[in-house]
C-alpha cells in the first residue's frame, strides 16, 4: 500500500471545526431517517395492507408474498441508485447527490400514497406500485453512501464509528416514524378506514418531511476529505470502473459483511409483522409496538456500538453481534410462538440490541476500505449489492419457507446461514479503525 503523500497546510482544506461537524450530523440524520420512513412505510404496509389491495384475488399468505415480491423491487434498484449516485457523488460531491436522493424518495413515496387499488384500475395498481417502488430504491441506493461519508469525513479521525453510526440511526428512527404512524391510524380508524384511506396517510405525510429535510440538506457545506480531492486534482475518470478494477475484494468483502446483518434485521422487524399477525392469528399491534420500542432501544444502541468500535476497533465488536444475533433468532421465534405480548417486545428488543452492535461499527467498516476518489461508488456497491442477497429476499423466503413447512426452525435456519457469511467475511478483513484516510490508497 503506497504511502500517503505528505501534506502541507497550504494544499489541505481548513480544519473542520465541532459545531459544523455536528451541523453535518445533524443533517445526515434527519434526512436519512425520513429517507427510511419512506422506506419502511411501504414494507410495514406491505405485511399490514397490500396484499389485500393490490392482490386482493390470492390467498392472505400468497398474497402477502406477493407484496414482499414488490417490496424486494426497491432493493434491486438499491444498487442501481448506489452505482448513478455514487458516481456523481465521486465526481461533483457529496452534498449534492443527498438533496437529489431526497427529493427522488419523498416524491415517490407521496404517489404511491395517491395510487389507485387494484378494485379501481385493475392490473395496472400492482404494476405502478412496483415503478414507484423502483424509484424508491434508486433514493435510497444513493443516499447511504453520501450520508455516512458526509458525517465520517467530517469529524475527528478518531471518532469515525461514532460519527459514519448517525446515519445508520435514520433506520430506527425511520421505523419508529413508519410503525408509529401505521400504528396510530390503525388505532383511531377502524379495519374498513384504514383499508379505505387510512394506509395512505403516512404517505402522504411524506411530501411534508421532505420539505423540511431539503431545507436543512441545503444549509451544510461539503465534505473536507472530497474538498481535498477536488483540490489535488486527483478524483477518479470513471470511479465504477476504478472500483471493479482495483477493489473488487472490498466490494466482495463489503457483501458479505452485510448479507447476514440485513437477513436478521428484516427478519427480526418485518417479517415478524406477517409470522404475529397472519401466521400466529395475534393483534397486528402486538408486532408493531414490539418493534416500536425496540427500535428506540435502537436508536441509543447503534452509537453506543460506533463509539465502541473506535475505543476497541470495528471487528469485534461486528463478530460480536452477529454470533449473538445467530444464537437469539431460536429464541426469537420462541418468545413469539407463546403469544404475551410482553415476551414478543423481549425477542424483539434483544434482537435490535444484537443488531446494533453490527450496524453502529458497519457504516465505518464498509466504507474505510476504499480510498476517497471512489469511496461513494465502492461503499455504495457493496453495500447495496448486499441488500438485493439479504433484505430483497429475506421476507420473500421467510415467508415461502413458512408455508412450505409450517415451522420457524426453517426461519432461523436460513438467518443463521447468511449471519455464518457475514461472520466469516467480518474474520477475515482487514482492521480499518486506525486507517489514515487523507489521500492513502488500498
Amino acid at each position: 500500500m503506497p504511502e500517503p503523500s505528505p501534506r502541507s497546510s497550504d494544499d489541505v482544506t481548513p480544519p473542520v471545526t465541532p459545531s459544523s461537524t455536528r451541523k453535518v450530523i445533524v443533517a445526515s440524520l434527519i434526512g436519512t431517517s425520513l429517507e427510511w420512513y419512506d422506506f419502511f412505510i411501504y414494507g410495514t404496509a406491505a405485511a399490514l395492507v397490500f396484499n389485500q389491495l393490490f392482490f386482493p384475488e390470492f390467498d392472505p399468505l400468497i398474497g402477502t408474498l406477493l407484496a414482499f415480491t414488490t417490496f424486494a423491487v426497491g432493493f434491486v434498484a438499491r444498487p442501481l441508485g448506489g452505482i448513478v449516485f455514487g458516481h456523481y457523488g465521486d465526481k461533483i460531491g457529496r452534498k449534492n447527490v443527498l438533496v437529489a436522493t431526497l427529493l427522488l424518495m419523498g416524491i415517490s413515496t407521496f404517489l404511491i400514497g395517491v395510487l389507485p387499488t387494484y378494485a379501481t384500475i385493475g392490473v395496472w395498481a400492482p404494476i405502478l406500485l412496483v415503478l414507484l417502488r423502483f424509484l424508491q430504491g434508486l433514493g435510497l441506493g444513493g443516499e447511504w453512501g453520501g450520508a455516512v461519508l458526509m458525517t465520517m469525513e467530517s469529524g475527528d479521525p478518531n471518532r469515525r464509528g461514532l460519527n459514519a453510526s448517525w446515519p445508520q440511526v435514520g433506520v430506527p428512527i425511520g421505523l419508529l416514524l413508519a410503525n408509529g404512524v401505521l400504528s396510530l391510524m390503525g388505532t383511531v380508524t377502524s379495519n374498513e378506514a384504514f383499508l379505505s384511506w387510512g394506509w395512505r396517510v403516512p404517505f402522504l405525510l411524506s411530501g411534508v418531511l421532505v420539505a423540511v429535510g431539503m431545507w436543512i440538506r441545503m444549509t451544510i457545506a461539503e465534505s473536507p476529505l472530497f474538498a481535498e480531492v477536488e483540490q489535488t486534482d486527483s478524483k477518479a475518470e470513471a470511479p465504477i470502473l476504478e472500483v471493479l478494477r482495483s477493489y473488487p475484494k472490498q466490494v466482495l468483502l463489503a457483501i458479505g459483511a452485510r448479507i447476514g446483518v440485513d437477513v436478521a434485521f428484516y427478519t427480526f422487524v418485518l417479517f415478524i409483522t406477517t409470522y404475529v399477525a397472519t401466521y400466529l392469528g395475534l393483534p397486528r399491534q402486538y408486532a408493531l409496538n414490539a418493534v416500536l420500542i425496540a427500535a428506540a432501544v435502537q436508536v441509543a444502541a447503534i452509537p453506543f456500538f460506533g463509539h465502541l468500535s473506535d475505543k476497541i476497533a470495528r471487528r469485534p465488536v461486528y463478530l460480536a453481534g452477529a454470533i449473538g444475533a445467530a444464537v437469539w433468532v431460536f429464541v426469537f421465534f420462541t418468545l413469539l410462538d407463546s403469544g404475551q405480548f410482553g415476551l414478543i417486545l423481549l425477542a424483539a428488543v434483544i434482537a435490535l440490541i444484537f443488531h446494533a452492535a453490527m450496524y453502529g461499527p458497519q457504516a465505518a467498516f464498509i466504507t474505510e476500505m476504499f480510498p476517497t476518489k471512489v469511496r461513494y461508488t465502492g461503499a455504495s456497491m457493496g453495500y447495496q449489492l448486499a441488500g438485493i442477497l439479504g433484505g430483497a429476499v429475506a421476507p420473500i423466503i421467510s415467508v415461502a419457507l413458512l408455508d412450505r413447512f409450517d415451522t420457524s426452525i426453517f426461519v432461523s435456519v436460513y438467518a443463521v446461514a447468511m449471519l455464518a457469511v457475514t461472520i466469516i467475511c467480518v474474520f477475515v478483513a482487514p482492521e480499518t479503525s486506525k486507517l489514515d484516510l487523507h489521500g492513502a490508497e488500498k
